[in-house]
């Protein structure tokens, strides 16, 4: 059953290569998945962006910005479609503005299914086959603080069924295999200021996220258990106006996983921790150590030996995306997103389209990989938005 966990965990974070050196393989990594178009288009980054439907994955501080009253979005993702072809991440999110001191609510739920998968027992024999997936629902809260800073707080419930309640204990293996479920929060903050200048008014932006701070899952009877993918996320960003119609923003973003690196040198004799040390490691000290754990290791290709220091920012992915908008109605993007070589060279270009009106709004976006034999290569992303006010508006203007 271990064999079964383990490649259910690679499909879905998924992309790693075989060289990946102390890599970070938490539970539930689909969680990592940008869920829409419009952040997708920019290179997967939205923590420090315009304020728009989806922010409650990004930073749903964001929310606080917004001008409409309310409004859902609809968003859908086939996955890894180079490989398979009935694998796919479903998201829905949506907001309410109770009023201007009241501040907003905000959610979300996504399903991520894993298709199907044939499960073997541990002598490599096929005895069934699963349907895995994975879904988690959050809610948010976010206000104003000040004119130009807005903080928010959501709580999410994360479910993951790997084996599709096939109990594999009647196939002669020693551990049973269950659903896993576990807590989780997020902290966030959002800094927008706007800047008149001669031809329009520009904004400067600046997002904070920390997500998925909560426990650890198990699925087999606590035998041994998992960090889910929490995450710290900084963005900037600048929106320049070139007259009344046109726009450009440009945003940077950087982000990483708190979890801690598997091989890390904290076990107390001071050698590198077992896989019942790292199982042992709780989430609240996972989180700390996770800034000053990595071990270093050898470069394969220069020869040269990487320091703890440098293997700490090489766990860093970062990436910077461009929006050109045309009256608020008509958005052009793309973006660039990095990893290192050696923490999965998951490196790709981003291409993104949109089409707003006062009650919908329809975004595209395509992925381009970089490195060779990336299966991320050619994922495509759709959101459909809905303006609730508008709507309403709209249905009352025709009584």
């Amino acid at each position: 059953m271990k064999k079964i966990l383990l490649s259910m965990l690679t499909l879905v974070g998924l992309t790693l290569p075989i060289w990946a050196t102390n890599p970070m393989t938490p539970s539930m990594p689909s969680l990592t998945i940008a869920p829409d178009a419009h952040a997708a288009g920019m290179g997967d980054i939205g923590a420090a962006t315009t304020p728009d439907l989806n922010s409650q994955h990004w930073n749903p501080s964001k929310y606080a910005f917004m001008e409409s009253k309310g409004g859902l979005t609809v968003n859908y993702t086939p996955w890894l479609t180079k490989l398979v072809n009935d694998i796919n991440l479903a998201y829905i999110a949506g907001y309410y503005n109770i009023g201007e001191m009241a501040g907003t609510v905000s959610g979300s739920f996504r399903y991520f299914s894993m298709g199907a998968v044939q499960l073997v027992d541990y002598t490599g024999t096929a005895f069934q086959e699963a349907h895995p997936n994975e879904w988690a629902i959050d809610v948010a809260y976010s206000r104003k603080l000040h004119e130009y800073v807005s903080m928010a707080v959501a709580l999410r419930f994360l479910y993951s069924d790997l084996n599709n309640g096939v109990n594999s204990s009647a196939n002669n293996n020693s551990t049973e295999m269950h659903p896993a479920w576990t807590m989780a929060a997020d902290l966030s903050l959002y800094y927008r200021q706007p800047i008149s200048l001669p031809m329009g008014e520009s904004y400067f932006g600046l997002g904070f996220n920390l997500s998925n701070l909560g426990g650890k899952m198990t699925y087999d009877e606590g035998y041994t258990e998992n960090f889910i993918p929490a995450n710290i996320r900084l963005g900037a960003s600048y929106e320049l106006p070139f007259d009344n119609y046109n726009r450009l923003m440009v945003s940077l973003e950087a982000n990483r996983m708190l979890i801690p690196t598997y091989g890390s040198k904290f076990a107390e004799d001071g050698e590198r921790m077992t896989q019942t040390e790292y199982s042992d490691i709780s989430s609240t000290k996972g989180w700390w150590i996770s800034f000053c754990d990595a071990p270093g290791y050898v470069d394969e290709i220069t020869g040269k030996t990487v320091s703890p220091a440098v293997e700490e920012l090489q766990e860093i992915q970062w990436g910077i995306g461009l929006e050109y908008s045309y009256n608020k109605q008509f958005f052009g993007r793309v973006g660039y997103s990095h990893e290192n070589y050696w923490k999965g060279n998951r490196r790709y270009v981003t291409l993104g389209a949109g089409f707003k009106l006062s009650i919908f709004s329809l975004d595209f976006a395509y992925c381009i990989a970089t490195a060779p034999s990336n299966p991320l290569d050619g994922t495509m992303r759709f959101t459909l938005g809905f303006d609730l006010a508008g709507i309403k508006d709209l249905v009352n203007n025709k009584k």
